[in-house]
This record gives C-alpha cells, sequence and structure tokens, in this order.
C-alpha cells in the first residue's frame, strides 16, 4: 500500500503543510510557543504536574470543588500566559517568556490564591465584600479575557458583549431589557460566585474535559488511531467508494474521543482527503465528508466527546441513560453518511480499494486488537456502577498496560510523557473557553437573560408550537456554538435554550441532546463553519461550496432532532410507555427514511434517479422518520412504488472506475 503512495508524496507533504497552517489558524494548540533550553524541560514537568494534580484529586483527593476550580484556574491561566503568543506574530521559538507575561501568571497565582485562602471565610460572612476583594474580582476577569483573548478570541469578543449587557441592557426596551446591575454585584457574581467564572463550565473543564484530553492523548501514543484506521479498512475498504467509508467510520471513532471536530479534521483528514480524492471523489465532496464524520463524533456514544458526562450532570441522571438516548440519533446521522458516500460512489462509477491494498483482518486484530481494551475497561467500568471519572483514570492506566502486551505498540516512558504533555497542552484552550463562559452563564443567571429570551421567543409562537420552537431554537443553539469547541458550546446553550425548549413541554433529556446535536453542528453550518473550511483547505477546494455540500451531507442531523420533540421514542430508554418491539420499529423506518433521504439528496437509489423521483425520495424520508403507524403505511407504500419502478427500468450497470 505503501509503494502506491509514492508517487503522490510530495502532494501529501504540502497537504499536510497546508492542514497545520489552517490547524494554526482555527486551533489555538497549535499556536503556542516553543521553548528551548531549561525552560522548555521544566515546561514538560509542570504539565504532567499538573496532569497528576488532576488526576489525583478528581478521583481519590479530597479538595472542596470551588478550590479545586480555583487551583484549575491557576492552571489553566498560568500556562496560556506561558504557551500562547501575546499577538500573532510574535516569535514562537523563545528560551524565556516576556516579563509582562511573567507578571500576568503572578498576578493569577495571587488573584485565584487569594480566593482559595478566603473563600470560606466571605461565604461564612454572607458574601460581605472589601473593595480590595472586589479589585481582585477584577483583576480576575481581566486575566480571563486576556487568557481568552489568546486562546480562543472569538468566544472572548462573545463573552465581552455578554458583560456589557449586565449594564447596558438597562437600555434595552420590552422583555429583553432589565434594570441595570452595579459594578459591585457584577463582579460578585462573576468571580465570588458559583455562577460566573467558578461556576458549570470551569467545573466541567476541571474533571471531565481534562481527564478525556488526557485519555485521548494516551490512546493516540498507544497506536489506537492507526488500528481504527486499518480496521475500518478491512470492514469497508473494497466496497463501493472504500475511502470515503473509511474516513466516516475512523472520524467517528475517533471524534467520540477527541471531542474535538477541528482536530480531527486536520489529523486523520490529511489522510483519508487525499485518499477520497485519489479514489475519484470530487473534492469539495472529500472535504465535506470529512468534515460532516468529524463533527458528529461529539454525540456518538459510547464516549461522545465528554460531553454525555456533563448532560448527565445536568439532567441529575445516570451516563448511561444518555449514552443510550443517544445512540439513535448518532446511528441515523452515520447512516447516512455512509449511503451519501455509498451513492455518490454509484452515481460516479467508483469502486473500493484494490484488494492488495487491503490489510488482512486476522492480522489488524492480531496485532493491535489490544488496543481497544481500555474502551472496554472504561465503558465496563461505567457499567458497573463506577464514575466515569473513576473510570477515565483507570482506563489512562490500562491504556499504558495494553500497550505492552505487544512489542510494537508499547509505550515506553517518553511515550507516556508525551502523551501526558500533550494531553495536557490540549485541555488549555477548551479549559479557557470554559473559563470565559463562566462570563456568559454568570450574565445569564444574574439578568434572567435565558428566561427573557425564552419568553421573547414564546411571545413569537403560540405556547403549544413545539415545532416553532424547535426552530427557533436550533437557529440560536446553532448560532451560540459557532466557533465553540462542542463541550464549551453545549455548555452555552443549554443555559439559554433548554428552557425554552422545556417551557413548551419537551422532556428535559430530548430537550438537552436537541441542543447539543446543533451546537455540535454548528461546526459544518455557514457562515462559521469552521470543521468545513480546514477540510476545504487540506482538499483544496472552495470554503463556500464545501460548507454548503456539508449541510447537504448532514442535514439528516438537522432533521432528527425534531422528530423526538414531542415523540421521544426514538430516544431509547426515554419513552417508557413504549414496548420494545414499538421502539425497534421506529428505529427501522427511521432508519428507511433516512436512506431515502440521502438517496433523494445524491440522485441515486438502485439507478440513477430523475428529479421526480428524487422529489419522490426526499419526500418520503420524513413519513419513515416520523413514530407513526399511518406515516409508515404511506411511506413503504410510495417508497414501495419507487423502488419497484427503478427495479424495472435499470440499465446495464456502467463499468466501476477500479482503484488502485
Amino acid at each position: 500500500m505503501e509503494e502506491k503512495r509514492e508517487p503522490v508524496s510530495q502532494e501529501q507533504e504540502a497537504v499536510n503543510a497546508k492542514a497545520q497552517r489552517l490547524l494554526e489558524e482555527k486551533e489555538a494548540e497549535s499556536r503556542t510557543r516553543n521553548y528551548t533550553g531549561s525552560l522548555g524541560k521544566i515546561l514538560t514537568v509542570l504539565l504532567c504536574l499538573w496532569a497528576g494534580f488532576q488526576l489525583y484529586f478528581t478521583t481519590v483527593g479530597a479538595i472542596s470543588a470551588i478550590d479545586l476550580r480555583a487551583f484549575h484556574c491557576i492552571f489553566l491561566l498560568s500556562f496560556t500566559f506561558l504557551l500562547y503568543p501575546t499577538y500573532k506574530k510574535e516569535r514562537r521559538t523563545r528560551k524565556a517568556p516576556p516579563v509582562w507575561d511573567i507578571l500576568l501568571i503572578l498576578l493569577t497565582i495571587c488573584t485565584f490564591g487569594y480566593l482559595v485562602l478566603n473563600y470560606t471565610r466571605i461565604a461564612q460572612g454572607g458574601g460581605r465584600l472589601t473593595d480590595f476583594e472586589l479589585l481582585i474580582a477584577g483583576g480576575a476577569l481581566l486575566l480571563a479575557f486576556e487568557a481568552a483573548r489568546r486562546a480562543s478570541g472569538n468566544l472572548a469578543v462573545l463573552a465581552l458583549i455578554f458583560l456589557a449587557y449586565n449594564w447596558f441592557g438597562k437600555f434595552i426596551p420590552g422583555r429583553m431589557g432589565h434594570n441595570g446591575f452595579t459594578l459591585k454585584r457584577v463582579l460578585s457574581t462573576q468571580f465570588w460566585g458559583t455562577q460566573g467564572i467558578l461556576g458549570t463550565g470551569i467545573g466541567v473543564s476541571a474533571t471531565y474535559i481534562f481527564l478525556f484530553v488526557v485519555f485521548g492523548a494516551f490512546l493516540k501514543y498507544s497506536g489506537f488511531s492507526k488500528f481504527i484506521n486499518d480496521f475500518s479498512l478491512t470492514l469497508v475498504g473494497q466496497t463501493p467508494g472504500g475511502p470515503a467509508k473509511v474516513a466516516v467510520l475512523a472520524s467517528a471513532l475517533m471524534g467520540m474521543i477527541n471531542g474535538s471536530a477541528i482536530a480531527n479534521v486536520a489529523t486523520t483528514g490529511t489522510i483519508t482527503i487525499p485518499l477520497m480524492k485519489q479514489t475519484g471523489y470530487k473534492k469539495e465532496f472529500a472535504g465535506a465528508v470529512e468534515a460532516v464524520a468529524s463533527a458528529g463524533g461529539q454525540f456518538c456514544p459510547p464516549i461522545m466527546g465528554a460531553v454525555g458526562f456533563v448532560m448527565a450532570e445536568f439532567l441529575g441522571m445516570s451516563y448511561t441513560a444518555v449514552m443510550l438516548a443517544a445512540i439513535v440519533p448518532a446511528l441515523l446521522y452515520y447512516l447516512g453518511l455512509l449511503f451519501a458516500v455509498h451513492f455518490e460512489a454509484k452515481r460516479l462509477g467508483l469502486s473500493g480499494l484494490s484488494k492488495e491494498n487491503i490489510p488482512n483482518a486476522i492480522k489488524v486484530l492480531k496485532e493491535q486488537g489490544h488496543l481497544v481494551i481500555p474502551l472496554v475497561v472504561l465503558i465496563g467500568l461505567m457499567a458497573m456502577g463506577y464514575t466515569p471519572l473513576y473510570a477515565a483514570v483507570i482506563a489512562i492506566f490500562a491504556t499504558v498496560a495494553a500497550s505492552w502486551l505487544r512489542k510494537d505498540t508499547r509505550m515506553t516512558w517518553d511515550k507516556v510523557v508525551a502523551a501526558t504533555v500533550e494531553g495536557a497542552k490540549g485541555a488549555i484552550s477548551v479549559g479557557v473557553c470554559c473559563v470565559i463562559i463562566g462570563v456568559i452563564i454568570g450574565t445569564v443567571t444574574l439578568t434572567s437573560l435565558g428566561l427573557n429570551m425564552g419568553y421573547l421567543i414564546l411571545s413569537i409562537v403560540d405556547n403549544s408550537s413545539i415545532y416553532l420552537t424547535g426552530f427557533l431554537v436550533m437557529i440560536m443553539s446553532t448560532i451560540l456554538g459557532m466557533g465553540v469547541p462542542g463541550v464549551a458550546a453545549y455548555v452555552i446553550v443549554q443555559a439559554v435554550a433548554v428552557p425554552v425548549l422545556i417551557k413548551v413541554g419537551v422532556l428535559d433529556i430530548s430537550a438537552h441532546l436537541f441542543c447539543l446535536i446543533y451546537a455540535c453542528l454548528s461546526n459544518i453550518t455557514p457562515p462559521v463553519a469552521m470543521s468545513s473550511y480546514v477540510a476545504s483547505g487540506i482538499a483544496g477546494s472552495d470554503q463556500t461550496k464545501t460548507g454548503l455540500l456539508s449541510v447537504r451531507l448532514g442535514l439528516i442531523g438537522f432533521l432528527i432532532p425534531f422528530f423526538f420533540l414531542d415523540n421521544p421514542i426514538l430516544l431509547i430508554g426515554v419513552d417508557t410507555s413504549a414496548t420494545l418491539a414499538g421502539t425497534l420499529w421506529a428505529v427501522f423506518t427511521a432508519c428507511v427514511g433516512t436512506v431515502a433521504l440521502v438517496g433523494g439528496l445524491e440522485g441515486w437509489f438502485l439507478r440513477r434517479a430523475a428529479w421526480l423521483e428524487r422529489l419522490v425520495l426526499v419526500g418520503v424520508a420524513p413519513l419513515m422518520l416520523y413514530p407513526g403507524h399511518l406515516t409508515d403505511v404511506v411511506g413503504f407504500g410510495v417508497l414501495t412504488i419507487v423502488v419497484l419502478f427503478q427495479y424495472f427500468t435499470r440499465r446495464p450497470a456502467a463499468p466501476t472506475i477500479e482503484t488502485a
């Protein structure tokens, strides 16, 4: 297989370089400084110490929640000022940080350290604050904004708008306005309360996000990503459009672990996108497939990019229940994408990879199958009732242990350190996003913005109009999630949008999952379709065309949530009135509807579809997706007519293009 790729090695190098440049523009982790000499070694030690601190105090160590969050902020902000340049054109390689960054680190330690030492006293004293303590709060808020400006510029601007709303909202008429708040009230809420920068967002970062980002880094260094790619090749490599299907499977599996659609595109996309283009897919299509596959990993069980654990916390239910509820939406999403690439391959006359380029399945499982053990350990421990945090820590150690079962995958001490450092660095930008999200949530809580926005939406639509309300919430969720990592996007969206849906009668878990899916899909939604734009850069395609095509390929993801708003039978285990047979039938018809929708959009079913056939297939889809006996009967009847007509009017298949 390597010999076949030699002629395009220079092209591949150019693709990798372009992907790196795009990742530097879109993903904060790639813009960090590189320290030489002793400081580089000291930094490695400090990152490992931070990882050790997090692993210990999120499992067996005893520490209060507010202290854990404060210490986490100290680490996050200090490493941000140490690693992220002050301005874009700053020299990346250096021996020491600038003096002003050393001062910012010292201020970070002083402000959050003061909170750790005095929070209990202030809380017991009724929350009365001195002028000095208000000054501490103001300083911490400025430090948070500066860190966010460096690590996630767009979100810092959004948070600044929300912060300004605390004072300028009194000038807004109607429901979106308020009476205004004093500087003291705002600073008290944003820093000394549990609804601001030390609230839910940083709590999520200090626990789930950090551990699962580190876990993903360990899996990467153990060779798990190579195993996923090789195993996917053995499953679908020889089928029509095999390379595209490999991209779908590999990106789904890696995306659900690392939780970052952009990073997933920039890593797996450098392999899958050129391979799809080499097979015969158009460059816009290849980029869109990778972007859509990576975006869906964030709501794909069993790990869901750590978002599922956060949702379970918000809902106050077990993660198992959340994971079960997400199974069918994720299944339909990836089923639609797989059939999209299959129908496109059939339409273009493409075949899969030739047999000599497909790894032997038995050999892959024999040599790399042991790398699945950490995932089995993780899921098994959670099924036995252990917390996700405990299970994640054990799974990290299991990754190292499993890698030693074969010499080729063995994680040496250097690899363990490298994985720890990469995991800790990877958690910084998402963590800083969670810090600044605290400003947004604190504002929403203090000003009742979420309730006011909900009342505004409800005043536009009839209170009983679930679908129209859902449509407005979809738009709001997509906008709020643009340019923000998956977990962070969900935390923002649930604070504002979930109460609106619950108000019109949607079940709690349905409302949360509805907002989660659209927050994740904002990665492929123009005009800020970050995953699509990174993929288009790798593919060398037009950004706008790739973004629009991504929406078309992921259209089933935009439709699915509407079908479980008022009838959650598609969310397994949620609708207690549904029988097992009824649930399975609803899932089956939804799968059929998904395939019909994709066939209509791609212009192929049993053969190339005419425009009238395409319209009928698209029209059949909602009938099959909606759980109802009458709609099922009508949908199956119409679909049967289309299938029979296409079957009896088929022409001999065109010769397929063999892929070397």
